[in-house]
């Protein structure tokens, strides 16, 4: 049971309108309401069922009338003094809220079923949650306000979401009253005492530590170790609180907590099972929203004495989110304990080690936080679903390259029957897998088959993809290499050819693959990958990387410049290109990409581009480069590339499943994005995406709109030629691209 007090989400008066009503039950995602009159007294109970019931039996709707006309009069309700175990009895199938009415019968609390999250300010805490990383202060300010906000400062740059202080009275908390000059101490006691005496700051001084938490944006959350520090912190309206495991059995302030109706993270360190689980029925009593945090309460704690796996002991025994709150020395730990399930980390945080007081001896400096908190995201990113298994891009890229292939070993006419001697298995992997021979064997052929080639998934299906001359209101094309543009031509109707070109094509005589001329355009698509595995980066801080970069572009340029006497419908041939700007293991801090972008027009500034564009295409933030992820940096966020063209009168190829997976990564508007960048786009890559890194995928096998994208691209580049670039399209002589055709001639 959770006994929640704020009431604003879920009451309506009784004279608002049903209307309201609808509203407030859409909004608190709760499914309910309840209508009290003006001076709090409950009137009546409205589940969204109540009314759905209500507006079937109506002939004519008036959602204007009152809600007291149709709130249930008739509902179950407890008293707020009244046992929690009695009023978790009241619960049923049917009954997931209890009204909780004070002796005059207003409402002052809701008693709810205990749900899987809990909220710390804007942070949702739940099984599908990023980790709730608390940078904990503590102490660690030795008594300076000033030292606190560099504390904050840097809490907030090492990527915390949570910065964490703790209050003390020492009056109040210590049996003589705090005076750290008693010699009847223990050494330990006298000497946390000392420390306390000295460092703490003062209770006007906390409040401003919070102050610039906020002002800088990140949650405050403090620890009260005392009645009065809670008070305190209730006062000022603290969102929730933290619970040191010194704590976790002083049970007269765990019912002051509970009572706040503040979310509590509570450490289970120094603690027995049996204590915890005594807790954890007087916080489940209590109605308090809670997460446990697993702990080892030792400074710093031995590596075999943090046991992570008791983590897993203490969700079941806690029955909440959990974590995990660290002093051992390092961050491997912590970021293994989220892979174990922790939601919650928290860890020491100081400037300087060498600090007087002994919590800094345990805490992370700036970096060190930084690193753990980089690691926590990456777990994060890393752990997946226990769902079915399936094939990233990359490792598709990968299996096509390195797997192998069913082929056949004949020429077989079509309606000729496949026989298991005329099958064999081949490198690479583009073909049907090895493992589905048998599907093969018996089958009739639906096509012409010559030795050598390979088997499709279509093979096996009765129906067959097969091309036609496609109309659109643009003009459109379609990619190809030098050995397979004559075999997709004579297919269809394209109004030009975008040649892909691999660096093995750079070394090609053109004049073997071209006897005549074609009355068509053509666009060149410039390698990637040159050899001796160089990627092109014009904007490489290697300055002789780039200068080969450079060199190499310009070869690309030449060859273009060869390739055009054969279309007639060429003027300036475009050539696309990705301009490099990629990062390896993390991306490009947004301050530095200007350095980046001069370096680019540096490079093309360099470059004899007469007689040809070359358009920079626009990037998604996690290329596959050869069944292997980067990061990508330039050309990703639209305003860099509206700016981009703008300033320096550049054209773009808009990839369009490459931006629609930066809008997914950045949360930006693909329409909004697609207006942006429209007016400088020369020429388009159309194919669906799917997630962060899903690209190159057949037309509706993603998360793209493409109706609302055709209205788009007809408002901002009407004039724009496109190609399906669909992955691995070009196989069974481009049936990919027929069926992408097929599907973008219905909006375009």
């Amino acid at each position: 049971m959770l006994i929640d007090r704020n009431l604003s989400k879920y009451i309506v008066f009784s004279e608002d309108s049903i209307l309201n009503a609808l509203k407030k039950i859409s909004d608190n995602k709760s499914r309910i309401i309840f209508s009290v009159t003006e001076s709090g007294v409950l009137e009546g109970v409205l589940t969204d069922g109540d009314l759905r019931r209500w507006l079937v039996e109506q002939n004519t709707i008036d959602l204007n009338q009152a809600v007291s006309h149709i709130s249930n009069k008739r509902f179950k309700y407890a008293s707020f003094e009244e046992d929690p175990e009695k009023i978790n009895s009241y619960f049923s199938e049917q009954i997931e809220f209890i009204p909780l009415l004070d002796e005059n019968d207003r409402l002052v609390a809701i008693a709810g079923k205990r749900p899987n999250e809990i909220k710390i300010g804007d942070f949702i805490i739940n099984n599908e949650s990023l980790t709730f990383i608390i940078a904990e202060i503590g102490n660690n300010h030795n008594g300076s306000l000033d030292l606190a906000k560099k504390l904050i400062d840097q809490a907030i740059a090492a990527g915390a979401n949570c910065a964490k202080f703790q209050l003390r009275s020492l009056k109040s908390l210590y049996h003589n009253a705090g005076n750290a000059d008693d010699a009847s101490e223990d050494l330990g006691s006298q000497y946390t005492l000392d420390l306390l005496s000295r460092f703490q700051l003062s209770d006007e001084e906390m409040l401003q530590a919070f102050d610039y938490c906020k002002q800088k944006g990140i949650l405050p959350l403090c620890t009260p170790w005392d009645l009065d520090s809670l008070n305190i912190l209730e006062n000022y309206g603290m969102v929730g609180y933290k619970v040191a495991s010194a704590d976790l059995t002083n049970h007269e302030l765990l019912k002051a907590l509970a009572k706040t109706g503040k979310p509590l993270i509570c450490s289970t360190g120094m603690s027995t099972e049996a204590e915890i689980s005594e807790s954890v029925k007087l916080l489940q009593k209590l109605g308090a929203m809670y997460v446990l945090l697993h702990c080892n309460s030792t400074y710093p704690a031995p590596f075999k004495d943090v046991n992570l796996n008791y983590i897993n002991r203490l969700k079941e025994l806690g029955d909440c989110p959990v974590g995990y709150s660290g002093h051992e020395r390092g961050i491997n730990i912590a970021i293994a304990a989220v892979s174990k399930g922790a939601k919650v980390i928290e860890k020491h945080f100081t400037l300087d080690k060498s600090m007087e007081g002994n919590d800094h001896k345990v805490s992370l400096l700036p970096e060190e936080f930084k690193s753990m908190v980089e690691g926590v995201r990456q777990v994060e990113e890393a752990l997946g679903t226990a769902s079915e298994r399936q094939l990233s891009q990359g490792e598709l890229m990968n299996r096509e390259t390195l797997a192998k292939s069913l082929i056949i070993n004949c020429d077989l006419q079509p309606g000729g029957v496949i026989t298991e001697a005329m099958i064999e298995v081949k490198s690479p992997g583009k073909g049907l897998q090895p493992n589905r021979r048998k599907e093969l064997i018996g089958k009739k052929a639906k096509r012409p088959l010559k030795i050598g080639d390979f088997f499709f998934a279509s093979d096996l299906e009765e129906a067959q993809i097969t091309a036609k001359n496609y109309k659109f209101n643009r003009p459109w094309g379609l990619p190809v290499r030098y050995h397979d543009f004559t075999k997709l031509l004579i297919k269809s109707n394209p109004d030009l050819l975008e040649f892909h070109l691999s660096y093995k094509d750079l070394e090609q005589d053109i004049k073997q693959y071209f006897d005549n001329t074609y009355d068509l355009d053509f666009v060149v698509h410039s390698p990637e990958l040159f050899a001796g595995d160089h990627v092109l980066d014009l904007c490489s801080l290697d300055e002789d990387y780039r200068n080969h970069s450079i060199q190499e572009l310009q070869r690309v340029i030449d060859i273009t410049r060869q390739l055009k006497p054969y279309f007639k419908k060429a003027s300036r041939p475009l050539i696309v290109t990705n301009i490099g700007g990629f990062t390896l293991d993390e991306p490009l801090p947004i301050n530095q990409r200007q350095k980046y972008y001069e370096l680019l027009l540096d490079s093309l500034s360099k470059l004899d581009q007469e007689g040809v564009e070359i358009i920079p295409q626009t990037m998604p933030p996690f290329p596959w480069h050869f069944g292997g992820q980067i990061y990508h940096n330039l050309f990703v966020a639209p305003q860099d590339i509206a700016e981009f063209c703008s300033q320096h009168n550049y054209r773009i190829c808009l990839d369009i499943s490459h931006s629609k997976l930066a809008c997914n990564h950045h949360n930006f508007s693909f329409k909004e994005f697609v207006e942006k960048v429209g007016f400088y786009t020369a020429h388009l890559h159309i194919a669906d995406a799917e997630g962060l890194d899903g690209e190159g995928l057949q037309i509706e096998n993603g998360d793209i709109d493409f109706p609302a994208l055709a209205e788009d691209l007809k408002k901002t580049a009407p004039n724009a030629s496109f190609i399906p670039e669909i992955w691995q399209g070009h196989k069974n002589e481009g049936e990919g691209f027929w069926l992408a055709l097929e599907r973008l001639e219905i909006f375009f």
